[in-house]
């Protein structure tokens, strides 16, 4: 089974002076990268790192972070990318948790260095940064240029972890995903040999990434792109005017968003009048698309669209909607999440004794695939609530298959809100609220919301005498929480309503937004 190392060090073979990736206008060559890959595994191996080991990476977008990725899979060693968004708090506990032997810092991180360097060995910050740039650390240059070029490369088991992927729980924790080079490879070969149409990748194809590369939707496209050969074209965020651009002008043939982006996109003024001739296939994932914005986006971007469904814990896609079934006039399954990738199982069971429910009757997903993780790192228990002894994975989403195998979405039982590309746990927005000394409770929930698909919401009790006002509130989480994860709104009430034994329903505040609606997601 290949490894990740193994996708560069194929097309130096193949095709070694065609472009790999281009930044910034800076291209790279699949040799070049070949080798710079092999360089950072010597870099890592030479600083005594091992098979196994971890190191971390924190920043947006950019080529050196996929010569850093190719590298550490080449040197057996697992790369932790976090969300550039997170806020400081957020992560130092991810830092904390996963004990990186060396952290990765981009130039929009430099400011916030300082609070991580107490949770890293000594010299354990590297800059991604030329040599001789004003860093405040070691350059990126400066340590590859320490690597010696005699150092062999270890045989990677492509059984071993390559990526660990934060996701937050219920509890507001972080979870590390544990993704194997086999999970991230394995399912990706599965779909090439299927021969789907929309899946095909040709020579000269540029694949446009912009997504945060500590999200899977990020990096686990652009991984997609290298294994299939097609040139990565990295923005090191999603920005509509250069993403724009970039479709128009640069070749783009294939990329993948969120609605909530794709409706950014054709709000832009920019956009009147572009044509996009190169433009195959726009991808989508985080929620469905809405029919309105579908059929503005036919018009004007004049190329086939792909629903996407998966999870981190899947590694991405485990379930399409091929073209042929986005129809804007508007048909059932544009309500469908789609159809179960190549290898991929699905399956409804019952909440509570796990049986497997017929077609259309509601119940939880469960899927079972090579891409499934290996686990949450360090954390057996938590696993074992999702992952059973014969490989079936629960998503938490609640939903049902129909005759012909199309899975429907109806809604979440976790409490996750899922706004625009992100996953917000209600928790971890109710812990940075609760610290306000003015607030004696707080629940938050998901509510509809036409750009976002979800907005977060949060009911605040004030203690007796107390005042505060919705930007008082806000202004607080932020130190505590990203932006993506804040508030779009903050109600004020006497009481939160309780079950008997104590608990807030939150159902009970979230159901009166979603009255009239066909799902209770958007």
């Amino acid at each position: 089974m290949p490894c990740l190392g193994d996708i560069p060090a194929y097309f130096a073979r193949v095709r070694p002076g065609s472009a790999a990736m281009l930044f910034e206008g800076r291209p790279t060559s699949w040799s070049v990268l070949d080798q710079r890959a092999a360089q950072v595994a010597r870099a890592l191996i030479g600083q005594g790192l091992k098979p196994g080991d971890t190191v971390a990476f924190i920043g947006k977008g950019s080529d050196r972070f996929f010569e850093l990725l190719f590298g550490a899979a080449k040197a057996g060693i697992a790369l932790v990318p976090l969300q550039w968004r997170l806020a400081v708090p957020e992560a130092q506990s991810i830092l904390r948790h996963c004990a990186p032997r060396l952290l990765f810092v981009e130039r929009d991180q430099f400011d916030a260095l300082e609070h991580y360097r107490a949770l890293l060995p000594e010299d354990g910050c590297i800059a991604m940064a030329p040599a001789g740039a004003h860093t405040p650390c070691t350059a990126f240059e400066s340590w590859l240029a320490q690597a010696t070029d005699t150092l062999d490369l270890p045989d990677v088991d492509a059984r071993a972890v390559a990526l660990q992927l934060y996701t937050s729980g219920t509890t507001g924790e972080p979870k590390g995903v544990m993704l194997s080079h086999a999970n991230i490879l394995a399912g990706r070969r599965d779909a090439m040999r299927a021969g789907m149409d929309w899946n095909e990748w040709r020579a000269g194809d540029v694949n446009l990434v912009a997504l945060p590369m500590g999200h899977i939707g990020g990096v686990g496209w652009a991984i997609v792109g290298f294994f299939n050969g097609a040139t990565t074209l990295i923005h090191a965020e999603f920005m509509p005017d250069a993403f724009i651009a970039a479709l128009e002008h640069e070749g783009v043939s294939k990329t993948f968003l969120v609605p909530t982006a794709i409706q950014m996109l054709l709000s832009r003024p920019a956009i009147a009048g572009c044509t996009f001739p190169q433009l195959r296939t726009m991808l989508y994932g985080a929620s469905p698309i809405a029919l309105d914005l579908l059929r503005e986006a036919t018009a004007v971007f004049g190329c086939e669209f792909v629903q996407q469904y998966g999870m981190t814990e899947t590694c991405g896609t485990i379930v399409y909607l091929p073209p042929e079934d986005h129809d804007p006039a508007g048909n059932e399954r544009m309500r469908a999440a789609g159809l179960a990738m190549p290898g991929v199982e699905l399956r409804v069971v019952e909440p509570i004794a796990r049986t497997v429910l017929p077609p259309r009757e509601v119940g939880e997903v469960e899927t079972r695939s090579v891409a499934n993780m290996l686990g949450y790192w360090n954390d057996p228990d938590r696993t074992a609530q999702v992952m059973d002894a014969d490989g079936w994975l629960r998503t938490g989403d609640a939903g049902y298959l129909d005759e012909d195998g199309y899975l429907y979405i109806c809604d979440r039982f976790k409490d996750m809100i899922c706004t625009g590309a992100e996953n917000v746990y209600p928790a971890e927005v109710e812990n940075a609220i609760y610290g306000h000394p003015a607030i004696a409770e707080v629940a938050v929930f998901g509510v509809p919301d036409a750009r976002w698909g979800e907005a977060v919401k949060a009911v605040v009790v004030l203690k007796p005498e107390a005042e505060a006002t919705e930007a008082d509130i806000l202004a607080f989480a932020r130190t505590r929480i990203g932006g993506h994860k804040l508030p779009k709104s903050v109600d004020f009430a006497a009481t939160l309503p309780r079950t008997p034994s104590g608990k807030v329903m939150r159902r009970a505040l979230r159901d009166p937004y979603w009255e009239g609606r066909e799902r209770a997601v958007n």
